[in-house]
């Protein structure tokens, strides 16, 4: 069995995200959706969201599953039986960061390949700060996240809004 890893902080996940990991589905008999937790980062929705979130997003593929991923990504790869970490790039600055993690992943888990898909045009300019970002504002995210998380999105930076007032 083929075995990927998808993994990132997912917070929210996005459209581009999800068209990343409807195309790895089709390439591998299991995709794991890592949802990774940083101790750096401080996340807007908690790892056990973000899981669901994608779980939700995912219901219609069959080999998909999400959990929590909290340490290396490379360790929790070999524990899953993965060989191959699928990341999507944006732009050539994905890249550049993308191509370091993954000498340092192949450096901590020889059997590991990391597999870079491009990102769908339509989705170039996405990413999870830029929902955060037009959502914390009151603008309309429905083109950016799947529709089954959208009113969870909403409802989430509607009352941080609301905090404010």
């Amino acid at each position: 069995m083929r075995i990927a890893v998808c993994p990132g902080s997912f917070d929210p996940v996005t459209m581009g995200h999800l068209d990343i990991i409807r195309r790895a589905s089709s390439l591998f008999d299991k995709v794991i959706v890592a949802v990774t937790v940083n101790p750096n980062k401080t996340p807007t929705f908690p790892a056990e969201q973000r899981v669901e979130f994608v779980q939700r997003s995912v219901r219609d593929l069959p080999n998909v599953e999400a959990c929590c991923c909290e340490g290396l990504i490379a360790e929790f790869a070999r524990e899953k039986g993965a060989s191959v970490l699928v990341k999507g790039l944006r732009a050539v600055t994905d890249f550049e960061y993308e191509f370091q993690m993954a000498l340092i992943n192949k450096k901590l888990n020889p059997e590991l390949e990391t597999m870079f898909m491009t990102t769908n045009s339509a989705y170039m300019y996405l990413s999870s700060s830029a929902v955060r970002q037009v959502a914390g504002f009151g603008g309309d995210v429905a083109d950016f996240v799947p529709a089954e998380i959208l009113p969870d999105v909403m409802e989430r930076f509607a009352h941080e809004r609301s905090d404010v007032v």
